[in-house]
C-alpha cells in the first residue's frame, strides 16, 4: 500500500507552492484524499525537496497513521475533519505574504475585482482565531469550510480546498492575487467591481 502516484502528487504541488512565493520552506502543509485515505505533507522538512516517500499516510474515518515513520505536520487532523465534513478531496494550507496580512486586518478580501477571481473563489471566508496545531482550530475550520473553498485563518495564514489539488492549489494562488488587488487598489478611490446583475451571472456559471 504505496500510493507513489498521490504522493508524489502532493510533494510536487508542495514544492510549486514554495517555488511560487506562497510559503516558506518549512511552513505549510498540502493533503490529497482518495477513498479512506488522506496523503500528508511531514513536519519540519524543507518543502522544496519532498519525495512521495516523505509523504504520510493516514486513514481518514480513524485518523490512523499507516506510515509511521514521518512526523506528521501539526495540522493534520484539521485537514482530517475537512475531509470528514466537506466532499473535497485536496487541501491546501499556506502563509502567503498579502493573504496572511489579511488575515491579521479588519478588512475583507475583494473578489469582486476581478471576474476570475469570483468565479473561483465567491467570496473569502475569515476563521477566528485558535492556537495552530489544536483541535480547537480543526474543528472551527473544518466547519467554516463547509461553506467556503477559501479560508483566511485569522492571525495565521490562508487555506483552501478543491475536488483536485489542482483547483485547491490555483484557489491559493488566486486568493493570494486577489489579497495583492485588494491591497493595492487602497491607493486609488474606488474600483469599478464588478455588478450585481454579472456576480450572480458567474455564480450561475459554476
Amino acid at each position: 500500500m504505496e500510493f507513489k502516484e498521490e504522493r508524489a502528487l502532493v510533494a510536487s504541488t508542495m514544492g510549486r507552492l514554495y517555488k511560487r512565493g506562497l510559503t516558506t520552506a518549512t511552513g505549510g502543509n498540502v493533503s490529497m484524499r482518495s477513498g479512506d485515505y488522506m496523503f500528508i505533507t511531514p513536519s519540519g522538512k524543507d518543502k522544496d525537496s519532498l519525495t512521495f516517500e516523505d509523504i504520510a499516510i493516514l486513514n481518514v474515518k480513524t485518523g490512523e497513521q499507516i506510515i509511521t515513520s514521518y512526523k506528521l505536520s501539526i495540522e493534520s487532523e484539521m485537514h482530517r475533519e475537512i475531509y470528514l465534513k466537506t466532499d473535497v478531496c485536496a487541501v491546501v494550507h499556506s502563509h502567503p505574504t498579502f493573504a496572511s496580512l489579511f488575515s491579521a486586518l479588519d478588512e475583507k478580501i475583494d473578489t469582486h475585482i476581478i471576474a476570475e477571481t469570483y468565479y473561483l473563489l465567491n467570496e473569502v471566508i475569515k476563521v477566528p482565531y485558535e492556537l495552530m496545531g489544536t483541535k480547537a482550530l480543526a474543528d472551527k475550520v473544518s466547519d467554516y469550510a463547509k461553506s467556503s473553498c477559501a479560508l483566511l485563518l485569522e492571525n495565521h495564514g490562508a487555506l483552501t480546498t478543491g475536488k483536485t489539488l489542482l483547483s485547491a492549489f490555483d484557489r491559493m494562488e488566486v486568493l493570494e492575487q486577489s489579497a495583492k488587488l485588494t491591497y493595492l487598489a487602497r491607493g486609488f478611490a474606488k474600483t469599478n467591481d464588478i455588478s450585481d446583475d454579472n456576480l450572480t451571472a458567474i455564480a450561475l456559471m459554476r
